[in-house]
């Protein structure tokens, strides 16, 4: 191998390691719900004027790039825990595909051109929402509360319910109660949606010494925290209706949708205290991100359609 062509793979790898570092099916989910957001955020029936699209394209860079800053500051400051587990020793610190110094640097660069483009684009609200949302995953939920309480993913998720909100503030320049409203859908299905993965993992954490619910309290009581968590989550996804943001499409989908997240909670509650071998864990998770999607895009149907 020559080596101009092994500058050239040594390059594609770092990119490939650098674009790993932002976690870019997360970052996908919180864009998805982001637009969901900006595009509630304008007139039932209403497609947004050229003007709104380019602000709404610019939000849309600026919040990926947050996540993608939080996702990077996260790889960093859980490098030593992320060695001792399975389902995270391959990522790009561990394996030393990229330094330290390289991620910090990444990351500080997404977070600052994140925060120019919001202040300059956007409007300042959605920049200080949006910081504090990249402080709340990077630095609260990574150094403090994963590490200090079985009811870590709770509060932490207040971070990545941000996005809906977001999207609603960099049109509107404004928290109002249908922002908030979205916020709390995702706030209320973290629990629900993450414990699943928690239970499949639980010898992953518990060698890292990561408090996780069913490490600290056990199997038996996570399933029964997920089946109380759904059937909340449930309720605060009829909301929308309720506040008159949206109507009887919504309110059918949100319903069914509902009731098949319940239907695999019950299950995964029923079945045997198997811990990491439990056959409904990956299934109910699994589910749970499709169910965040159809909601975002039910209540996107009903605003253009009724």
């Amino acid at each position: 191998m020559t080596q101009a062509v092994a500058l050239r793979h040594s390059l594609t790898e770092k990119v490939r390691s650098v674009y790993e570092l932002a976690k870019p099916k997360v970052v996908f989910l919180i864009v998805f719900t982001a637009f969901v957001g900006m595009l509630l955020a304008v007139p039932a029936g209403a497609w947004p004027t050229n003007m709104e699209w380019e602000r709404m394209c610019y939000a849309l860079l600026g919040i990926a790039l947050a996540s993608a800053a939080g996702a990077a500051i996260n790889h960093l400051l859980d490098e030593r825990y992320d060695t001792l587990m399975d389902r995270t020793h391959s990522r790009p610190l561990p394996t030393q595909r990229v330094s330290a110094r390289e991620v910090l640097l990444v990351a500080l660069s997404w977070a600052a051109m994140s925060m120019v483009i919001l202040v300059w684009q956007v409007n300042v609200l959605t920049a200080v929402l949006t910081f504090f949302a990249l402080i709340g995953y990077a630095v609260i939920y990574t150094v403090y509360l994963k590490h200090n309480t079985p009811q870590n993913i709770v509060w932490g998720g207040a971070a990545g319910a941000a996005p809906p909100l977001l999207g609603w503030t960099a049109m509107t320049g404004q928290v109002t109660l249908e922002g908030l409203v979205l916020f709390l859908i995702i706030f209320v299905w973290t629990p629900p949606h993450f414990w699943p993965l928690a239970i499949r993992r639980v010898e992953d954490y518990r060698k890292a010494g990561i408090p996780m619910m069913p490490v600290v309290k056990g199997i038996h009581h996570t399933k029964y925290q997920i089946l109380i968590y759904s059937m909340v989550m449930v309720a605060v996804s009829l909301l929308p209706t309720t506040i008159g943001m949206s109507g009887l499409l919504y309110l059918g989908a949100a319903t069914a949708l509902g009731v098949v997240f319940l239907v695999y909670a019950w299950k995964l509650y029923r079945e045997p205290d198997t811990g990491a071998e439990s056959k409904m864990a990956m299934p109910t998770f699994g589910y749970s991100i499709l169910y965040l999607m159809l909601i975002f895009a039910a209540l996107l149907a009903d605003h253009y359609l009724r």
